[in-house]
């Protein structure tokens, strides 16, 4: 996959899943990136924005163990007005808290399972993470005809 989410740290499952959330999100009408820094310094792994600035933080949970490993996840509500797991078929579902929605995916498409009640992002946030998310795209179109080109 040539993004930036393919950075060699994702394993093939996340890969996979990564892709399926895109599609579905695509679907409903949001673009999405991976691997975006936020105003914190984390970074999420797809982040969903529509034409009315809905905001969505998909966290990616490939295993048991990369959930156990990983607290970090209650830190992006901040920055979202949904935050959903996303997972593979094989993983169970039960084990993934209901603080956040919860989204099924293979390498062909995702199926949300459970929603997540809608937040409202601080207006200051809104914007910073509208043009994180902006400027990440630009830079990542430039770098697809321009690879050389100083980065």
């Amino acid at each position: 996959m040539a993004d930036a989410f393919s950075d060699g740290r994702q394993s093939e499952t996340a890969l996979a899943v990564a892709r399926g959330v895109r599609r579905l999100f695509r679907a409903r009408g949001f673009s999405t990136v991976t691997e975006l820094p936020l105003t914190d310094g984390r970074r999420a792994d797809v982040v969903a924005l529509n034409g009315e600035g809905a905001l969505v933080i998909v966290e990616i949970k490939s295993s048991i163990a990369d959930f156990r490993a990983d607290s970090k996840w209650r830190d992006y509500a901040a920055h979202c007005d949904r935050l959903y797991f996303a997972i593979p078929q094989e993983m169970p579902a039960e084990i993934m808290p209901m603080e956040a929605g919860l989204i099924i995916a293979d390498r062909f498409g995702a199926e949300i399972l459970r929603e997540i009640e809608t937040r409202t992002v601080a207006p200051a946030t809104r914007r910073a993470m509208m043009l994180r998310f902006a400027l990440a795209a630009a830079d990542r179109l430039h770098r697809l005809v321009d690879p050389t080109g100083g980065f």
